[in-house]
């Protein structure tokens, strides 16, 4: 045993599991990560691409979702700042969103609305309850759906940044359409982040990019985040893929080389536009852990992580998205908190989220545990993929104390 209390014969079990997922072709490459007082294990298992060279410690990987608690992270410092306020309309910064008109029924007529209660707030954004988000119906169900998807707004499917309109013409469209609720009234997911990236980018005065790489990036060490891989480092990048319905065969989603990534995109998304490494994200979650503080930075109070980490949503709120809790989760800003254990990993307290195109990480404050896993196959559905739940599965059972 180390000095973080894992059993290294039990982190074996780890290795083995996840070599499985490799070796039958689920996923073609892996880099598992668990951190318990300053012990961290790493294990980098199959290949960047299929038939490619081998998946390194250092691997880039899409993380997608789990770009949300960082993007939460930043607007908490221009809260402790002044620059902004939880409960202030966000219209002040984002007029595009002033007087908003609400849908009567969701899957009613766009002309079919009624005023909206009340102005969406910061808060709203952070809880994902500005009443804009992921419709879980097939596509195309309603004709809100069908008016996200022609104004190219995302929210069904993997992210695109090559076909994403610009920041400006983004918040512009989605301003043309009614909320789909009242402001505060349901959970909907991925939307609200999104504003509050381009709300970030308004209050601070800079790019999103800029804000993020010189408040967190920089002082944590991160120095392969980023909205998109350099020429010099493309290389390091995996290729995404996303499995057939039909057939369950892996079909190429996105490559390096000339890939949706391989440029500054036109809308950097606060929502799951990220790109990292496994060290890399462990210097945030280990700033979570930490209460806000790295080394000899503090990049924010323990109020605010604390604040971040609670859980934020009404239980019928929490009911509605089952699909993406289950029994045992909720929402804080801008993560999942883990309110109800269940099985061996759902510890309450827990935080953190998953990226649809196949990451997942989370950070455990009574364990004094962060967990990251990093693959480049998409995710089927919002319930977490089999590769997922043994991961966590191997890191709880892995403690030895």
């Amino acid at each position: 045993m180390g000095t973080g209390g894992l059993s290294k014969t039990r982190l074996d079990r780890m290795h083995a599991v996840m070599a499985g997922y490799v070796e039958r072709g689920e996923v073609p490459g892996i880099v598992a990560l668990v951190s318990r007082r300053g012990e961290v294990h790493v294990d980098a298992l199959g290949t960047k691409a299929v038939g490619g060279d081998p998946v390194r410690r250092d691997t880039i990987f899409r993380i997608a979702s789990m770009t949300k608690p960082i993007t939460a992270a930043a607007a908490m410092i221009l809260v402790e700042e002044y620059t902004l306020r939880l409960d202030d309309p966000v219209d002040r910064l984002l007029p595009e969103l002033a007087d908003r008109r609400v849908l009567k029924r969701i899957d009613g007529p766009l002309d079919d609305t009624v005023p909206a209660n009340r102005p969406i707030t910061v808060r709203d954004l952070l809880t994902l309850r500005m009443g804009f988000g992921t419709v879980m119906a097939p596509p195309g169900t309603y004709p809100i759906q069908v008016a996200v998807s022609e104004q190219r707004l995302g929210g069904d499917g993997p992210p695109r940044p090559a076909t994403t309109p610009a920041t400006d013409e983004w918040i512009r469209r989605l301003g043309a359409l009614p909320l789909m609720h009242q402001p505060g009234e349901k959970w909907m997911y991925h939307t609200g982040i999104d504003v509050l990236g381009i709300l970030i980018a308004r209050a601070s005065g800079q790019p999103l990019e800029t804000f993020l790489a010189e408040r967190i990036f920089e002082p944590l060490g991160m120095t392969d985040t980023g909205f998109s891989v350099p020429a010099a480092k493309l290389d390091r990048l995996a290729t995404s893929y996303v499995a057939d319905p039909e057939t369950g065969a892996l079909q190429v989603f996105d490559e390096p080389e000339g890939g949706g990534w391989s440029r500054p995109p036109a809308f950097p998304s606060g929502g799951g536009g990220l790109v990292s490494t496994a060290n890399d994200y462990l210097a945030f979650c280990q700033m979570m852990l930490n209460k806000g503080r790295y080394g000899r930075e503090r990049i924010l109070s323990r109020p605010s992580v604390e604040l971040m980490t609670t859980d934020h949503v009404t239980p019928e709120q929490r009911s509605e998205a089952g699909i993406f809790f289950g029994d045992h989760g909720s929402w804080g800003f801008g993560c999942e908190v883990i309110i109800r254990r269940d099985d061996l990993a759902t510890v309450p307290g827990r935080f953190g989220w998953t990226g649809g195109l196949g990451t997942s990480g989370y950070s455990d404050p009574a364990e004094e545990l962060a967990g990251i896993l990093l693959t480049q196959r998409a995710m089927d559905s919002p319930g977490p993929p089999g590769v997922f739940r043994d991961f966590w599965t191997s890191a709880y059972q892995a403690i030895d104390d």
